[in-house]
């Protein structure tokens, strides 16, 4: 390596002279000799001149000097550079590379830029999962960024809830000096899509209190239209004196001192009683006969009490069995049924999962299940507290795949607390 060459363009590219850098580095050293250190920042150089192709090659360069190391960071810089020349499906693979590196320090930095790439291709889902993987990667200083793209990818895939708790804990995590107005925008439209007009409006509201915020027309149509909603909503809803009324029956031109309407009157006259036509003798008569009725009603109400005691004892009895054993209604295979059919449907899995599992775990869990396939049950083990159900996915796009999926009790009925496959699959890669 041409030693003062390297160093004059190392000084030029600490100065920001990219052209020069380029000049320099370029004369450091022989066609075909291996230098990462000097291909580096080779191809940095060209990313800052927009010369993406040349700066393809020259962290190919760097990547072929094994000695060199920092392969995250060179396929990260690498993808990034074929995401901007226009060879996303490239990027992509490059990417992916970055983040199997264990030891770059911050494969946010890949996550974020694969993200894109897969937006580029059309891939909402997958670019979700990698914002995602952005999100939660300890080393992001800000994952605002990252929760607000995934806020987004929901949003296309039509799921306005998730969306809701990508922004809500993206404002969680912005910092003083961020702007929060486009978040808060995004989450209006977030909550208009879930029909929650009233939040929807309360989101709107603080991303106009900054003045230098502006809407887009599909935000200011979405912000009326919220505002509309629950205008009408509260014009139709009647006070607290009317609503107690009504509850007690009053109003409805019903009248509780006639409910029938028979009488004509507010209060039916006593003669129309017929009480006072009734002798003395007829009262006492009337009054023998009734005691009799309620003893006999009263024997009567024991031998059913004690019938029911009875049955209830037993039922009890076959019941704490059945739960020691590990029955539950609905059953496990019913959960489990319902759950696959639950990610065909798009109705949304949170119904069966167990509410210890954090939103990581649960969106883990949806991403292994597939999506009209035909389930069949082939076996569980079952217990008081916990069991596992096995099930085979006929896919619909062929091919088989085995599921084990464990389960914990939930009163008397049963939710998923974790469903592993026979094969382990990792498409989230991203790069820096």
């Amino acid at each position: 390596m041409n030693q003062q060459a390297y160093e004059s363009g190392k000084l030029a590219y600490q100065s920001g002279d990219w052209l020069g850098a380029v000049a320099k580095l370029g004369e450091a050293k022989a066609p075909g000799e291996a230098c990462g250190e000097v291909d580096h920042l080779l191809g940095n150089a060209f990313m800052k001149l927009g010369q993406y192709e040349s700066a393809a090659s020259a962290y190919q360069g760097a990547l072929a000097d094994a000695s060199y190391g920092k392969r995250g960071a060179l396929s990260c810089n690498l993808g990034r550079a074929l995401l901007a020349a226009g060879r996303t499906q490239d990027a992509v693979t490059a990417l992916s590379n970055a983040v199997q590196d264990a030891t770059y320090a911050s494969p946010y930095k890949a996550y974020m830029a694969l993200g894109g790439a897969y937006e580029s291709l059309g891939d909402v889902r997958n670019a979700g999962m990698a914002y995602r993987n952005a999100a939660i990667d300890e080393s992001n200083p800000s994952p605002a960024g990252a929760l607000s793209k995934l806020g987004s990818c929901f949003m296309r895939l039509g799921r306005p809830v998730d969306a809701v708790e990508a922004y809500r804990t993206a404002l969680d995590f912005t910092t003083p000096l961020q702007s929060q107005s486009q978040i808060y925008c995004d989450l209006g439209l977030a909550y208009v899509a879930a029909n929650r007009m009233s939040e929807a409006v309360d989101a709107f509201d603080h991303a106009a209190a900054d003045d230098a915020f502006a809407f887009t027309p599909e935000a200011q149509a979405s912000y009326d239209a919220a505002r509309k909603a629950v205008a009408h909503v509260q014009s139709n809803r009647p006070s607290e004196t009317d609503a107690l009324l009504a509850a007690a029956g009053y109003g409805g031109g019903y009248d509780p001192l006639d409910p029938t309407g028979a009488s004509g009157e507010l209060i039916p006259s006593a003669e129309d009683t017929g009480f006072f036509s009734v002798s003395e003798e007829d009262l006492v008569a009337q009054d023998m006969k009734e005691r009799k009725v309620r003893r006999k009603h009263r024997h009567t109400g024991l031998k059913v009490f004690i019938t029911i005691l009875v049955i209830l004892l037993i039922a009890v009895g076959g019941c704490a069995f059945a739960y020691w054993r590990g029955f539950g209604w609905p059953t496990q295979q019913t959960v489990v049924e319902s759950l696959f059919k639950a990610k065909t449907d798009k109705t949304g899995i949170d119904a069966y999962l167990a509410n210890s599992l954090s939103d990581s775990q649960r969106q883990a869990i949806d991403d292994s299940l597939p999506s009209g396939a035909s389930v069949t049950i082939s076996g569980s083990d079952q217990s008081m507290g916990a069991s596992t159900v096995y099930a085979t996915a006929d896919l619909s796009q062929g091919g088989t795949v085995s599921y084990t999926i464990e389960l914990v009790r939930d009163g008397i009925s049963w939710k998923v607390s974790s469903v592993q496959t026979s094969f382990s699959s990792q498409s989230d890669g991203q790069g820096n």
